[in-house]
């Protein structure tokens, strides 16, 4: 709800593409440079201690963007702006600390065998959140106003962090295999770790370039507003579509165990490319919307395999650190990706580059299939935490 009404009324206040990247690049600085301290940090404690602090920090933000929209009258635009990207900055400060602590705790909480099963019920609920968070956002911003809009992000907050307090059963840190010579060489073990290792360096490198360039979240208020002329209600909708194909197909994983291999994430990456090149090309609303529903069930299935790779080939005593490098991975592709999208549109104008991106992300699959051989034989089903 708060990326809807923030994206919008960044767009309303400057009326350019660059700034709307410039709230990628606020969440990523803090999402990318804290990565590997807090997944040293979860390494050493009860990673759901670690994210209930997640929650307040999230509240700080969402009460900004409330103050934001309740003293517009009586701030210039500068000062509003520089609001919402520290509102942005704080939300990357959370979600570098959200992915460590949540991947360290799964495996603890379920068994190997439900692992799979697991993975792709967390991302259920992700995407259910990620659903109606967009479509909720938009339309109560659309009929009622940003203020209803943000005090709604701060009650729904203060609930998430009331409901982890009724988490009974906890998770310890897991324990110290081994002690490095120096900090530095155990906050920099996650990324050696990821680096040399022939399966997960190949699937995150496939999942951030693709991503960074084929993501058109950070361009979408343009779209919305002058290229389908649906406004923010239709915002909220375009928000929505990659969340619910990608939760609809969550749920069908959840059941299902075939999607294992390899050559699936490839198809499932390729799959997203080419959404995305119809989506740049489109001007119908509802073809659109469709384009990025489709993307989101792609997304969803290259999710799960690859979150399941990262899960099963982590040692326990580096889960945390692990995850950090994953994160960093994920948020250059998400969060830098929306940067690059408002710097490539300030260039080449929007539709161009969304179809520059659509290019670059089956390139990238060409490349990686090519290059990755092990990749494309993968089988989770085989796969353990020795394997190099």
């Amino acid at each position: 709800m708060q990326a809807v009404v923030l994206g919008w009324r960044i767009y309303e206040l400057m009326r350019d593409p660059l700034y709307l990247g410039f709230i990628g690049l606020a969440e990523a600085v803090p999402a990318i440079g804290l990565a590997l301290y807090a997944g040293y940090l979860v390494d050493r404690m009860r990673p759901l201690h670690v994210y209930r602090r997640v929650t307040y920090v999230s509240l700080v933000s969402g009460l900004i963007v409330l103050g934001e929209h309740l003293f517009a009258s009586h701030l210039p635009v500068i000062p509003q702006a520089g609001m919402l990207y520290f509102a942005a900055f704080l939300t990357g400060t959370a979600r570098s600390f959200s992915q460590p602590a949540v991947f360290a705790a799964l495996p603890k909480l379920v068994t190997r065998e439900q692992l799979m099963r697991a993975t792709a019920m967390s991302s259920s609920t992700s995407q259910v959140a990620r659903i109606a968070g967009p479509a909720v956002g938009g339309l109560s911003f659309g009929f009622l106003g940003a203020v209803f809009s943000s005090s709604v992000v701060c009650i729904l907050l203060v609930a998430a962090g009331l409901a982890m307090l009724f988490i009974r059963r906890d998770v310890p840190p897991p324990e110290r295999r081994y002690q490095h010579t120096s900090i530095k060489e155990e906050l920099l073990s996650g990324g050696k770790f990821v680096l040399r290792h022939p399966i997960l360096f190949p699937a995150l490198s496939l999942d951030m370039v693709s991503v960074m360039f084929g993501g058109v979240t950070g361009l979408l208020p343009i779209f919305a507003q002058d290229i389908l002329h649906v406004g923010p209600k239709g915002l909220g909708a375009l928000r929505a579509a990659p969340a619910v194909g990608a939760a609809l197909m969550s749920l069908y994983l959840a059941r299902r165990d075939q999607l294992r291999t390899g050559h699936w994430l490839l198809w499932a990456v390729a799959g997203f490319g080419l959404c995305i090149l119809v989506f740049g090309i489109s001007t119908n609303f509802y073809l659109s919307l469709a384009a990025l529903a489709v993307s989101g069930v792609f997304d969803s299935v290259s999710m799960v395999i690859r979150s399941g790779a990262v899960q099963l080939l982590s040692p326990d005593h580096m889960r945390g650190k692990i995850s950090a490098v994953n994160s960093i991975f994920i948020g250059s592709s998400n969060e830098i990706g929306e940067l690059e999208s408002g710097i490539a549109a300030k260039l080449l104008g929007t539709v161009p580059a969304v179809i520059f991106g659509g290019v670059i992300c089956l390139c990238t699959v060409a490349t990686v299939a090519l290059r990755a051989p092990i990749l494309r034989r993968m089988d989770l089903a085989k796969l353990n935490s020795s394997e190099t």
